[in-house]
C-alpha cells in the first residue's frame, strides 16, 4: 500500500539510501499521551491474520452439494428400477472411450488441476496481506490473546504526514510492505543529504512507533523534483 502528496517543482538531482532499520525508539509528537507500551511480553511469535476465504468456502461447498446431490439422485433413481440419467450415461461413455491424449481430456485435467490448486493454496495461505500484525500489549489485565492489525494503507497515510513535517520536502511517496517501508521524496531546498539524514530519523520514529510486530526495514531515496 503506498500513499503520496505534493506541493511545488524545481531542481534536478536526486540522492537515494539504502535500507536501514530505525535506530530511535521514540514515539511521534502528538501521539496520544499514557499510550500502552506494544511489546511482545509472551515472547511467542506474532502471526499474520488468516482471512475466513467465506466467498471461496461458499462457492466450493455449493458446487459440491450440487454435484453429489445429482449423482446421489441418480444412484437412488437406478436402484428404483428407472434408466439411468442421460448425462451420467453419457459421461460414462466418454470416459471409457476416448483416449488419454484427446484435446478436451487434456483440457478437463488442466482445469481440474488448477481449481485443486488453487483452493489447495487459498487453504494453507493466510491472506488478508493488507493487515500487518502488531505486537501485544503487556501491563493490561486480560489481554494476553488479544491481536492487533494495522493496515497497510492507513501505515503509509502516518509515514507520509510524517516525512512532510522536514522542512525542505516538497512531496513524499511511501511504499509499506510486510519487510519493507520505502520511502521516495522530492525535496525543493536544502541539501539532499540534510533532508535524506532528516527523512531517515524522522520515519525511523515513526516505523518504530507503529508498535508492528516485525519490525520492516526502512529505505529512503530523495532527489530533486523534475524542471517543469
Amino acid at each position: 500500500m503506498s500513499a503520496n502528496t505534493s506541493r511545488q517543482p524545481t531542481g534536478d538531482t536526486y540522492l537515494s539510501s539504502g535500507p536501514g532499520q530505525p535506530s530511535s525508539a521514540d514515539g511521534t509528537p502528538g501521539a496520544a499521551e499514557g499510550a500502552t507500551k506494544v511489546t511482545d511480553g509472551s515472547g511467542r511469535p506474532v502471526h499474520r491474520f488468516w482471512s475466513s476465504r467465506r466467498v471461496p468456502a461458499a462457492l466450493a461447498a455449493l458446487l459440491s452439494a450440487v454435484a453429489v446431490g445429482f449423482l446421489l439422485y441418480d444412484v437412488i433413481a437406478v436402484r428404483a428400477g428407472r434408466d439411468a440419467m442421460r448425462w451420467r450415461r453419457r459421461l460414462a461413455e466418454e470416459l471409457a472411450t476416448r483416449p488419454l491424449d484427446d484435446v478436451w481430456m487434456i483440457v478437463g485435467a488442466a482445469v481440474a488441476m488448477a481449481l485443486g490448486l488453487w483452493l489447495f493454496l487459498l487453504a494453507v495461505t493466510p491472506g488478508l496481506r493488507r493487515l500487518l500484525p502488531m505486537r501485544r500489549p503487556t501491563g493490561i489485565p486480560e489481554t494476553e490473546d488479544v491481536r492487533a492489525g494495522l493496515d497497510r494503507r492507513a501505515a503509509a497515510l502516518v509515514l507520509r504526514d510524517r516525512a512532510m513535517q522536514v522542512p525542505g520536502v516538497q512531496s513524499a511517496r511511501i511504499d509499506v510492505g510486510r519487510r519493507r517501508v520505502k520511502a521516495r521524496a522530492q525535496a525543493h531546498f536544502r541539501d539532499l543529504e540534510e533532508v535524506r539524514s532528516d527523512l531517515d530519523t524522522e520515519l525511523g520514529e515513526a516505523v518504530t512507533s507503529l508498535g508492528l510486530a516485525r519490525q520492516p526495514a526502512l529505505a529512503v531515496r530523495v532527489r530533486r523534483p523534475k524542471k517543469g
